[in-house]
């Protein structure tokens, strides 16, 4: 009946119960937290309560799932890692282990077609339809042996949808029980458990499609990952996504000082309090190359084009020709083992931007 009614949807090759939680809970938040409120109000309790298990699951997937765990950029006490197993669980996202697997397959072979959301495929796909017409995970996991060698994610991984269903739900109508009984154990349930699911997943899911679709690449055109503010400020500063990608093992992704990456500010706190430890950096002399480079990259790719008039064409061949001074230069520093100071690092990223920012002026490259 349902194949005869949508016709273009391949209903034999959906996951039902993974399509049924997803939609489920969706339903659910859209249908019942309006009928609550409406109902019985909301107070500070039942906000605070979804800022809470948001930020305990949020965090545990950016900083436990991703880089802790996908990426090894630091290494953590015991304590954080069970913590961000536990409340990472709660993210119904499903095991750190599946998780990093399939993260690491993403990185490994992005934009292509074994990349489990490749977003060349749609945006659909990368945001969820990935999920959804995923009938067997064809996992071997021979990409994580080390963490099949952690016990603690191996007894997350064995027991992750218990842990998930107590942590999300169960825990915050506890907390709603205990605070005003059972009307607001079931405002906790919906609103800090169902809702905050709901919107904690389509935020990560962001990252695999609208950071692969609209924003920046100022390090690399390589791939499709992009850098986007507006996306960062809902991802725990996961939306420096073109960084990331060049980048991988920083466990930085928001690599300047002024980008909003909290999930860096925990762990450098982490680190100072004596929990993480060998947090992995890139040189800011090689961030700023990889800048470089790609910026020559552009500029060479616009000489190329046979649509400019000679003067715009003249225009671009200047600012190419002082971009490889720069490059020039630096190579010679670099050769002759010239110590980089900041006032040269400086020097060089004023130049890139220079250059850029001219011919975004004119409408010849992206912003960068």
């Amino acid at each position: 009946m349902l194949q005869r009614l949508f016709p273009r949807i391949p209903f034999h090759r959906v996951n039902w119960t993974t399509s049924t939680f997803l939609i489920g809970t969706l339903l659910v938040a859209l249908i019942g937290i309006p009928l609550y409120v409406w109902r019985y109000g909301i107070d500070a309790f039942q906000i605070a309560l979804f800022f809470f298990m948001f930020c305990a699951c949020g965090f545990s997937i950016t900083l436990g799932y991703h880089r802790l765990f996908s990426h090894l950029s630091f290494q953590a006490h015991w304590t954080v890692r069970f913590l961000t197993l536990l409340f990472g669980a709660g993210a119904f996202e499903n095991s750190a282990l599946m998780w990093c697997c399939e993260h690491r397959i993403h990185h490994k072979h992005v934009d292509q077609d074994e990349d489990p959301y490749d977003v060349s495929k749609g945006l659909f796909h990368a945001h969820i339809g990935w999920l959804i017409f995923k009938l067997h995970s064809n996992l071997s996991y021979d990409n994580v042996p080390d963490l099949k060698r952690d016990p603690l994610v191996m007894f997350q991984h064995k027991y992750v949808h218990w842990i998930g269903f107590t942590v999300a739900f169960v825990f915050p109508a506890v907390l709603g029980y205990l605070w005003g009984g059972w009307t607001s154990a079931l405002g906790a349930f919906l609103i800090g458990g169902v809702g905050r699911v709901v919107f904690l997943q389509h935020c990560t899911f962001c990252i695999n499609s609208l950071c692969h679709y609209i924003g920046r690449r100022p390090y690399s055109t390589r791939c499709s990952a992009r850098d986007s503010f507006l996306l960062a400020l809902f991802t725990f500063g996961e939306g420096y996504h073109n960084y990331h990608h060049e980048f991988q093992h920083d466990y930085r992704n928001g690599v300047k000082p002024w980008q909003f990456d909290p999930t860096k500010w925990i762990i450098w706190t982490l680190s100072k309090l004596g929990l993480a430890s060998k947090l992995r950096r890139v040189p800011s002399d090689k961030i700023l190359l990889a800048q470089l480079v790609e910026a020559q990259r552009r500029i060479e790719s616009k000489l190329e084009a046979t649509d400019l008039s000679s003067a715009a064409r003249a225009y671009i061949a200047a600012a190419h020709s002082r971009l490889q001074e720069v490059a020039d230069a630096w190579i010679r520093r670099k050769n002759e083992q010239i110590e980089i100071t900041r006032e040269m690092l400086s020097d060089l990223s004023a130049e890139i931007r220079l250059a850029l920012s001219a011919l975004q002026l004119r409408g010849f490259v992206e912003p960068a």
